[in-house]
């Protein structure tokens, strides 16, 4: 009881030696009395024919005195073990859940001009195609439901983003025609992988945003597997108005960061004379963040 008294009264770490001392002290004062009474208790037993022994009583006490303040220290130090693994599980939580907020408030946003130019699409489509209209229609209700969806799902494998994607580019090939070629070329291996959502859709709008686009010179956009467990967008250099692509450049960060705080290694860009590449990390299993 003396010990749990002296926890309560002094618990800082600031306050160990003190509660320490406090409680050694105390387990070889109440010892010394214990050993005493029943050394002088034998005495009143005139069949027992004892009488006092101080050295037996003197080693009793030491050797007694020894075990009590080396369990008090290893009682302390268990506790103080089992108090340092709870702070660490709870550090480690809130960490995760300071993680998870984060990767929340990175969700992407569905970028209004491109729904204002699908609903354009659809509405020209419907004049001059009817059933044109209705499959890109389908496309487009494909394409916003995988993008509410994702608000639920951390990462998705990477078979789930390209037929998410391949609707996606379906939408820009009907804005576009020929102004746009694209081609995916991704290994069978790869397709069980994991990776953020809607991280394709990022790396392709970027593509779009920050090149000029038209019959002459029409955007050739390549989504292709590398050797090291990446997945690679690749299109040919041609640079629009720096005003236009702010916007995406944010979209950008946010995927950085969505690798940062998975702790994946991270997003890598690469400007060439002709072409810029997206090199996008391929997980091996889905690691959630769960809180």
């Amino acid at each position: 009881m003396g010990g749990c008294d002296d926890e309560k009264r002094f618990p800082a770490p600031a306050q160990l030696s003190i509660r320490l001392t406090l409680m050694i002290f105390s387990f070889i004062l109440l010892t010394g009395l214990f050993f005493f009474a029943l050394f002088r208790g034998y005495e009143n037993f005139p069949f027992l024919q004892y009488s006092f022994n101080e050295p037996g009583f003197i080693w009793a006490y030491i050797g007694m005195s020894i075990i009590n303040v080396f369990i008090t220290l290893l009682m302390e130090g268990i506790a103080r073990f089992e108090s340092w693994k709870q702070n660490m599980q709870e550090t480690e939580q809130l960490k995760k859940t300071f993680r998870q907020s984060q990767l929340q408030g990175l969700k992407s946003q569905v970028n209004p001009h491109f729904l204002f130019n699908s609903l354009n699409t659809l509405s020209s489509l419907i004049t001059e195609d009817e059933q044109e209209a209705e499959k890109f229609l389908n496309e487009m209700t494909r394409v916003y439901r995988y993008m509410l969806r994702s608000d639920d799902e951390q990462l998705v494998t990477l078979d789930t983003e390209l037929k998410f994607i391949q609707s996606y580019l379906y939408l820009l090939k009907a804005r576009f025609g020929d102004a746009i070629h694209t081609q995916i070329l991704v290994d069978e291996k790869d397709l069980d992988k994991h990776l953020p959502a809607l991280s394709l859709q990022v790396l392709v709008e970027n593509a779009f945003t920050r090149s000029t686009i038209s019959r002459n010179s029409p955007l050739i956009l390549e989504i292709c597997s590398c050797d090291d467990q990446k997945i690679t967008v690749r299109y040919n250099k041609q640079i629009r108005s720096q005003s236009l692509i702010e916007g995406v450049d944010k979209e950008l960060d946010n995927l950085i960061r969505k690798y940062a705080l998975l702790n994946q290694p991270p997003v890598c860009f690469e400007e060439k004379d002709t072409e810029c590449c997206c090199f996008l990390p391929l997980l091996d299993k889905k690691e959630e963040v769960v809180v």
